[in-house]
């Protein structure tokens, strides 16, 4: 059955039919699970990041202020490998984010707080840090 509002119970399909939960147990296995795919999910926005970091220039930045129009982000972004490197781990992140939305769109209240706490503290581990540089670079592309 398709819940439309959120429900707190151990009976969970998750993704796929074979995926059920019918104990207490697989239910708790399931949720550690998600918990731990929600701090993955920071883990890998934080290496995308620093990734961007280190291969941004201070030179490009100041270049695309002078004329913003001569220069573009194809250019200036750093090596092929590394736009190449950015871009997987962007696609990954963007995969995992988006299996986190399907997952709580099953409506089940326990999955709810294991990613949002599971999120939470992915960023206090990984992304909750002084460097001011990480978030100028952060995109508002990243809806979820």
């Amino acid at each position: 059955m398709m819940h439309m509002t959120f429900y707190w119970s151990n009976n969970l399909t998750l993704f796929i039919n074979s995926w059920t939960t019918n104990s207490w147990f697989s239910y708790f296995l399931t949720l550690i699970i998600i918990f731990l795919f929600s701090i993955f999910s920071q883990f890998m926005e934080d290496q995308r990041l620093w990734l961007r970091l280190l291969t941004s220039s201070t030179t490009a930045a100041v270049a695309i202020d002078k004329a913003p129009l001569l220069y573009s982000n194809f250019f200036l972004s750093g090596g092929s490998g590394a736009r190449f490197v950015g871009s997987v781990l962007f696609g990954i992140n963007s995969g995992i984010n988006y299996l986190l939305m399907l997952a709580v769109m099953s409506f089940n209240g326990g999955v709810f707080v294991a990613i949002v706490v599971g999120l939470a503290v992915g960023y206090w581990l990984f992304r909750c840090s002084d460097d001011e540089q990480i978030m100028l670079l952060d995109d508002g592309c990243a809806c979820c």
